[in-house]
């Protein structure tokens, strides 16, 4: 399957590109190689091939969830602009009842 230029122009609209006539061209040239691509691996047999997510096995490496050290309370709040009560002060961006006003 090959490109003209009035469709390589019209994909270039659909997408709100302002292309040159010299920029038509290399895309359209460009466009129409990734075609030819798309066309031989539409001729491969692929019937007993499984479909993947990842071309090689994937293993998610995860720690131990084990309880250790934290920070105190008062390690925590050291660096905070505003505390209370041994808590973090944030300022207010809901209104009184949920209101976003």
């Amino acid at each position: 399957m090959s490109l003209s230029e009035e469709e390589v122009r019209h994909v270039a609209l659909l997408a709100r590109l302002a292309l040159t006539d010299e920029q038509v061209e290399t895309l359209g040239a460009e466009l129409n190689s990734i075609l030819g691509h798309i066309d031989a691996i539409q001729q491969l047999d692929l019937a007993d091939v499984e479909p993947t997510s990842h071309a090689i096995p994937m293993v998610n490496e995860v720690r131990a969830d084990e309880p250790r050290p934290c920070l105190s309370r008062e390690d925590a709040l050291r660096n905070a602009p505003m505390a209370q009560d041994g808590a973090f002060v944030i300022p207010q961006i809901v209104g009184p009842g949920g209101d976003l006003s």
